[in-house]
């Protein structure tokens, strides 16, 4: 991936392109528009970028269409937005192959932070920034009181800090990344775990356990069980 990641802002709304624009550009990445979806997938075409943002209401085609027929031929990262906030939209949009999704009205910072973890995820590193406080914040999560120090392995939940293995780290991690996304057990091994890892659910679920009971200990339940699915985080408030 290039030293200056390339972002494809796709959205009808000029204003959204301006907000999201001063934020990439702030972070030191390259960045390019499109004002519909048939748009987009030239631009996608044309300039090849690291990662779209890719708004799900849009003229000529949708964004959720737009990931369909991306996802044919090519896996550049996606993080949706959307001004619709069920979980049912989330969950199609993750199905259909996005990497995250952020609805509005959203904070410029909060989108930052999530477009680098997707980077993060999948180049396995911190990409580009400007300064040490960019740099830091980039190796930042949070949702509601829960927050991850990605650097440090810390997790706080409000002013609390919540003193996490490796392990349990790494599962709070991936459900961070899809707030409200249902992970079966196996997408959890295979996400913490990495492929060629085979665990058995017994051990996710020893693992998801001992990571309730250290967040008991704040007066916090950010992890919630789906019965006979898996499990997801929940809003943290």
């Amino acid at each position: 991936m290039a030293d200056d990641p390339t972002i494809l802002i796709a959205d009808d709304d000029p204003h959204i392109r301006q907000v999201v624009r001063f934020a990439v550009e702030k972070a030191g990445f390259s960045v390019e528009e499109a004002q519909n979806g048939a748009d987009a997938l030239e631009k996608i075409a044309d300039v090849d970028p690291d990662l779209v943002v890719l708004d799900v209401m849009m003229p000529e085609m949708d964004g959720t269409e737009v990931c369909r027929r991306l996802r044919a031929d090519s896996d550049v990262p996606v993080v949706f937005l959307s001004s619709r906030d069920e979980e049912i939209d989330r969950v199609i949009g993750l199905e259909l192959g996005g990497d995250d999704y952020v609805t509005k009205p959203f904070s410029p910072r909060e989108l930052m932070a999530r477009i680098k973890a997707v980077l993060r995820r999948v180049d396995g590193q911190v990409q580009s920034g400007r300064s040490d406080d960019e740099s830091e914040e980039a190796r930042k999560l949070a949702h509601g009181q829960l927050r991850l120090n990605l650097d440090e392995y810390r997790a706080f939940w409000g002013d609390d800090e919540v003193v996490l293995t490796r392990r349990e780290f790494e599962l709070i991690e991936v459900l961070l990344g899809y707030p409200g996304k249902v992970f079966s057990r196996n997408e959890l091994m295979n996400r913490a775990y990495g492929t060629g890892v085979v665990v058995s659910d017994r051990t996710i679920d020893s693992h998801i356990r001992r990571l309730r009971s250290k967040f008991d200990d704040v007066d916090a339940s950010p992890v919630e069980t789906v019965h006979g699915v898996g499990y997801r985080l929940g809003s943290c408030k």
